[in-house]
């Protein structure tokens, strides 16, 4: 079961891609493009499939061939069948913001591949304007086949007893060995910026400002040379339709009401100072650049969250309260605090962190408490490289050994799941196309023809 998200980008791809797969056919004197497949009134082109093709050989050293061709058509299909019963359920909506978000975020990966949006232009021979609405379309399907889809999925469950069945026909010389693992909660309180701190950052920011109000510089230009944010400095700065309510309080007060394409005045947030200009608003997300300079946090004065850090222990010590409770009270570390202080690894949200994965900081706390224990209050480099301070309870610690259904159930579990929702989604996957006229032509009706 490969992912929607996943096909898509290779189709955005093909907007690099296309143009030397076309040529490289015109010098052979291949067909250039055909239609070769028709699912309900949408047709699939050769040329899409050729450049899937490329996506998928070079993303997993595979070598092009008509087994592999004839993978990358299949799964175009099933994508489009999904998107058609998808529309025909009209439980499923779609916004016209979502689909906004989903290509800004699409074609913001992109750039950043190729060197910028002027670079990716000049590749494709279109403005981005003129390339989003070429995919406007099939990113709308995307979103509705992923919804019809995670309908589906999500109700397909699985039982102990199939996940002891599952384990038990793994060979024992086969089950991997697992490092030693940690589960964590913490509750983070970041020190206090100095007054000095706060004017250095905003006496720097109000020049860059200046010069970009005398159109000295442009705001994507500044955004390159001096933003502090690791996460759009490359792309001036830039985010796509982004949710309000993900943005900082501070900041989110700001977008929501700043006129469109006017620059803010210099304001603040707890990652420093800010300069942010809104590109386009549609209800409750927005499209902005901004600047960022940051605190220097070197003579931040980190008391008065070591104090409060203290008398949350100390509750947590002596109060009949939880500590997922008081992290959602106190932390202000917004994604943990939503979760009741649980740390996850950032890659694919799971709770089991390696424990050598750790900075050294998070590895000196684990080793003066047992589990269930509360740290006392220290210094730590959070997974986004800020500096703050913690309080830490260990939930678990899970020495190295091979993988077991007594100590690794949950993670057993999971991939249990995992190949019975492929099975089952094969099987689904079968039934709709059922329900929708496909036709081969051109080079995939030769190919369904050699091997039947």
């Amino acid at each position: 079961m490969r992912g929607i998200r996943a096909l898509l980008s290779f189709l955005l791809s093909l907007l690099i891609l296309g143009t030397t797969v076309l040529n490289a056919a015109a010098q052979s004197n291949e067909v250039i493009d055909e239609i070769v497949a028709l699912v309900g009134d949408q047709i699939i082109l050769r040329s899409e499939v050729n450049g899937f093709v490329e996506g998928i050989a070079r993303q997993q050293q595979l070598t092009r061939s008509d087994r592999l061709w004839a993978d990358a058509l299949n799964q175009l299909i099933d994508f489009k069948v999904l998107a058609e019963h998808a529309r025909r359920d009209t439980t499923i909506q779609v916004e016209d913001a979502q689909v906004e978000q989903a290509l800004d975020q699409r074609i913001d990966q992109l750039s950043a591949q190729v060197g910028g949006r002027g670079q990716l232009e000049s590749l494709y021979g279109k403005s981005v304007s003129q390339i989003k609405a070429d995919l406007r379309s099939d990113f709308r399907d995307q979103l509705l086949a992923e919804q019809f889809q995670s309908q589906k999925l999500q109700k397909i469950r699985i039982t102990p007893t199939e996940v002891r069945q599952w384990f038990d026909e793994i060979p024992v010389d086969s089950l991997p060995e697992l490092p030693e693992m940690v589960r964590i909660a913490h509750i983070v309180r970041y020190p206090k910026v100095t007054d000095a701190a706060r004017e250095e950052a905003r006496s720097i920011l109000s020049t860059i400002r200046d010069s970009i109000l005398s159109a000295s510089s442009s705001l994507e230009a500044m955004a390159r040379r001096f933003s502090d944010d690791p996460g759009s400095a490359s792309r001036g700065g830039r985010y796509g339709f982004t949710k309000l309510s993900d943005l900082e309080p501070e900041f989110a007060a700001i977008a929501s009401r700043i006129p469109i394409n006017e620059l803010s005045q210099v304001f603040e947030t707890r990652h420093g100072a800010h300069v942010l200009r809104v590109n386009d608003r549609r209800g409750d997300v927005v499209d902005f650049n901004h600047i960022l300079i940051q605190y220097d946090l070197s003579r931040a004065d980190p008391s008065e969250a070591l104090d409060y850090l203290s008398m949350v222990r100390d509750s947590l010590m002596n109060q009949d309260v939880s500590f997922g409770v008081m992290a959602r009270r106190h932390s202000e570390e917004a994604q943990s605090a939503r979760q009741g202080g649980r740390v996850v690894d950032p890659r694919n949200n799971s709770r089991d962190l390696p424990l050598a994965a750790l900075g050294s900081s998070w590895r000196s706390t684990i080793a003066s408490i047992e589990p269930g224990e509360i740290s006392e209050p220290s210094e730590v480099e959070l997974l986004d490289g800020q500096r703050a301070y913690h309080v830490m309870m260990l939930e678990r610690h899970t020495p190295a050994h091979r993988l077991s259904l007594e100590a690794d159930y949950e993670r057993i579990q999971e991939f249990a799941l995992q190949e019975k929702r492929e099975r089952e989604y094969r099987k689904w996957i079968a039934q709709l196309r059922d329900g929708v006229y496909i036709e081969y032509r051109g080079k995939a009706k030769e190919l369904v023809a050699a091997s039947s």
